[in-house]
Parts: structure tokens; sequence; C-alpha cells
């Protein structure tokens, strides 16, 4: 994924087959898990606080996670791993804020 020119990407909760993602708090989970990226590093406590570079939330009624692009300028790796749960997990993503899309319903 060529993310180079912009200031945030979009990581939509749909696949690119356009069915939900699972589990329902996959965006919280991963949002977590960058809590310690963060401008000034990891301080104590930090983990009870999502960072301002992964923000977990909703565009209509689809979770995404915001990812900012100073996420890849402090810790690379950090960014790899939230392009690579998209790839991984087939899950839409945009450098532009989507239109509020709709998730298919489950079969």
């Amino acid at each position: 994924m060529p993310f180079t020119s912009f200031k945030e990407i979009y990581i939509l909760g749909l696949t690119r087959s356009g069915k939900p993602f699972r589990p329902s708090d996959w965006a919280e989970r991963l949002a977590g898990v960058m809590s310690q990226f963060r401008p000034g590093g990891p301080q104590p406590g930090s983990h009870l606080a999502y960072s301002p570079w992964c923000i977990p939330t909703s565009i209509g009624n689809v979770k995404c996670v915001i990812v900012h692009s100073d996420l890849r300028e402090y810790e690379v790796m950090a960014w790899d791993f939230c392009l690579n749960f998209a790839k991984d997990n087939e899950l839409q993503v945009s450098e532009i804020r989507p239109e509020a899309p709709v998730a298919t319903p489950k079969a």
C-alpha cells in the first residue's frame, strides 16, 4: 500500500467484499495495542488512553481506526503493524475520509 502523501489513513471495519469485520470491538483492540505510541513516548498510565496517532471511531454505522502519519515517523514498525492488520484481514483502507459506508448484512 503506497500511503505516503497524506496525513491520515482510515481502516474501515468492512472487508473488501463489504462484509462487517468481527469481532465488533476490533477497532478498540487495535487502538489499545497502539496506545503506547504517542508524542513524547509512553508515560505511566498512557495505556489507559488511546494514542492521538491511532484513534478508534465510527463513520456511519461502520467502525474504523484513523491512523495518523506521525505514527510512521515515530515508529515505522507500529505503522506497518496497522497496515498489515488491515491487509491480513482484507479490510478497506482509504487515504481520505470515506462517506458513511454501509455494511452488507450477514446472510
